[in-house]
């Protein structure tokens, strides 16, 4: 609870500063458009960490991947974002390069490899696991390049030249061995039980399931407004309305079963008294 409160005061300014800058029409439109069982185009070229072009099908490298778009010079959403997701990660048995691959997406076209191989050793060694480096890509390119592939997963940012940086959501996108999209894990903290479920579905090219794909439509959220969308906020007042609804029921029925239990024992104390009552004859 502590370290949630401490990652609202964090943001606080930045989104304040954003909001300022960018206007409310603009922040609307930063989203994630769920495009489930859309494929990239793996063929696109990227610069990796050492400044070699590469295309993103060698960064797959047939296993299921997890895709990050953001910016490597990001003052802070960025960086929770793969805090969280290296989090999650650690709690599971697989592991980047051998089960799994990561690739981090720079969304900036100004960026340079250099930033993005400080980046790498960071994170890396934050994982902590033995030939992680092998499996986990942080990749630079050029403006159409990467408006293609945010194009693609429904990726949707605004650049802010106040403050040179990008508003954009938070997530990531969980790609089959095949470059297909197979499910979106929303936010800044993952669970690592989802995280598993999710490679392991992708690894079998595998898309989300109907009611996967309906909480996906449901979610909107806004992470620079911090405001859900008004479809999933109907849901929740509609499931609070049922659960009270339901809170009510059950306890009307307990009520009148303990009435009930009560008259009966009334009942049967008043014909014990009465039967006591009624003299005998000798």
């Amino acid at each position: 609870m502590k370290s949630k409160l401490m990652l609202i005061l964090v943001l606080l300014p930045v989104i304040a500063t954003q909001a300022n800058a960018l206007t409310p029409d603009e922040l609307n439109q930063i989203t994630f458009e769920q495009k489930i069982g859309q494929q990239i185009s793996t063929d696109l070229r990227f610069r990796d960490s050492g400044g070699t072009l590469v295309r993103l099908e060698e960064c797959l490298d047939s296993k299921p991947t997890l895709l990050v778009l953001g910016y490597f010079h990001c003052p802070m959403l960025c960086t929770f974002i793969n805090n969280g997701l290296i989090d999650a990660m650690q709690e599971l048995r697989l592991s980047v390069g051998r089960d799994f691959n990561v690739i981090d997406l720079s969304i900036d076209p100004h960026e340079t490899s250099m930033l993005a191989g400080t980046k790498k050793t960071e994170y890396v060694k934050l994982y902590g696991r033995h030939g992680a480096e092998r499996g986990w890509f942080f990749l630079t390119g050029d403006a159409p390049a990467i408006q293609r592939i945010a194009r693609e997963t429904g990726f949707h940012f605004a650049y802010d030249p106040q403050t040179n940086e990008f508003a954009h959501p938070s997530g990531v996108i969980v790609l089959t061995p095949e470059g297909k999209i197979s499910r979106y894990l929303f936010g800044a903290n993952f669970s690592g039980n989802d995280l598993r479920d999710a490679i392991v579905v992708a690894g079998r090219n595998e898309n989300g399931s109907l009611i996967q794909r309906l909480a996906l439509i449901c979610y909107h959220y806004n992470p620079i407004t911090g405001k859900y969308g008004s479809l999933v906020m109907a849901i929740v007042r509609v499931s609070g309305v049922a659960t009270v609804v339901t809170v009510v029921g059950f306890i009307a029925v307990m009520v009148g079963r303990d009435r009930r239990a009560r008259r009966g024992v009334s009942f049967e104390h008043r014909e014990r008294t009465a039967r006591r009552a009624v003299p005998t004859n000798d």
